[in-house]
């Protein structure tokens, strides 16, 4: 298993005391603890000349592996900055916080964790409750996640910042691309944030053996209230039993990953098309759904996107 112990780096059993590090979010302040307060030597990005120093945003421990392995590989010092206020219910955000936090310490990298702060995700949500997914609500929570993420990166020193968010085929990555370059941009583009195709079949095969070996707890769902009630509706709809929070019995297949094939399967592509053509959203049926799903591979970003993207170069 790989290992990322390095200068500037405590393992498992030798981390210094948390540190408070307070930022300026968006509309807020945020508090958080970082389990590495030094900054590490410059690192860089996949096809750089040289390594840098990146923030990793993550979402979860299964989406992060692969994306840990790649970059640990080409040389660069990797963070992980956990922030999702968005994931309901606080049961099933400590179940995930705790998995990841486990994987770090596993590998010897700085582990930050920031607030949970999910009144404020409730209130942004406002007037979205009832927008479908990769609608306005999520790119609302996508933009509060990388404002924070981005100010972290800022303050600490670090070279650029990315989310896991890229890895998953329930996501739009131009959705989430948009954010993290709209983010960036926020502060002159530096740090900057990295964009690159996460979503690759060599990088999900590789996802799906890694959280097989560290068998991962198996979310059910995206993380948030409103994506709750939406898989459900969709289960109820095929005649699937709901979602069931923690425990070792999932509401549909195994609790852990434990088998790279049938995991995959069970999130492959088609499943996927499958949750956003489907009726049983409750939101009036395909109609929503026009104009987001997961973009074709090579289709174009919009102008702003091209634009952010071009000044975001590195």
């Amino acid at each position: 298993m790989l290992r990322l112990a390095r200068r500037g780096v405590s393992l498992v059993g030798q981390r210094p005391a948390p540190r408070q590090l307070r930022h300026a979010g968006s509309c807020m302040r945020m508090l958080c603890t970082s389990a590495n307060p030094q900054a590490g030597p410059p690192r860089d990005a996949v096809g750089s000349s040289a390594p840098k120093k990146v923030l990793l945003h993550s979402c979860c421990a299964p989406c992060s592996g692969a994306m840990i392995e790649e970059m640990a590989q080409a040389g660069h010092d990797v963070t992980i900055f956990f922030y999702n206020p968005n994931i309901h219910p606080r049961a099933e955000y400590e179940i995930r916080k705790a998995e990841n936090k486990r994987y770090a310490e596993q590998l010897g990298i700085p582990f930050v964790d920031c607030d949970y702060d999910a009144d404020e995700f409730h209130r942004r949500s406002r007037g979205l409750e009832f927008e479908p997914e990769r609608g306005r609500r999520c790119s609302m929570c996508f933009d509060m996640r990388m404002d924070v993420t981005a100010a972290h990166a800022k303050a600490g020193g670090f070279d650029c910042f990315t989310t896991t968010n890229a890895t998953s085929r329930w996501k739009d990555m131009r959705q989430v691309n948009a954010s993290g370059l709209q983010a960036a941009a926020k502060h002159g583009f530096r740090p900057y944030y990295w964009v690159y195709d996460w979503q690759t079949e060599g990088m999900t095969r590789r996802k799906y053996r890694i959280n097989a070996d560290q068998r991962f707890y198996k979310q059910e769902y995206c993380g948030c209230s409103y994506s709750l009630r939406d898989s459900n509706a969709y289960r109820k709809a095929q005649g699937i039993p709901p979602v069931r929070i923690g425990g070792e019995q999932a509401g549909m297949g195994s609790r852990y990953y434990e088998d790279p094939e049938a995991d995959a399967a069970e999130e492959s592509q088609a499943v996927v098309d499958s949750f956003f053509t489907s009726d049983a959203s409750c939101f009036g049926g395909n109609r929503l759904y026009e104009g987001r799903r997961k973009q074709e591979a090579g289709a174009a970003a919009p102008e702003e996107d091209g634009q952010l993207t071009e000044k975001n170069n590195w």
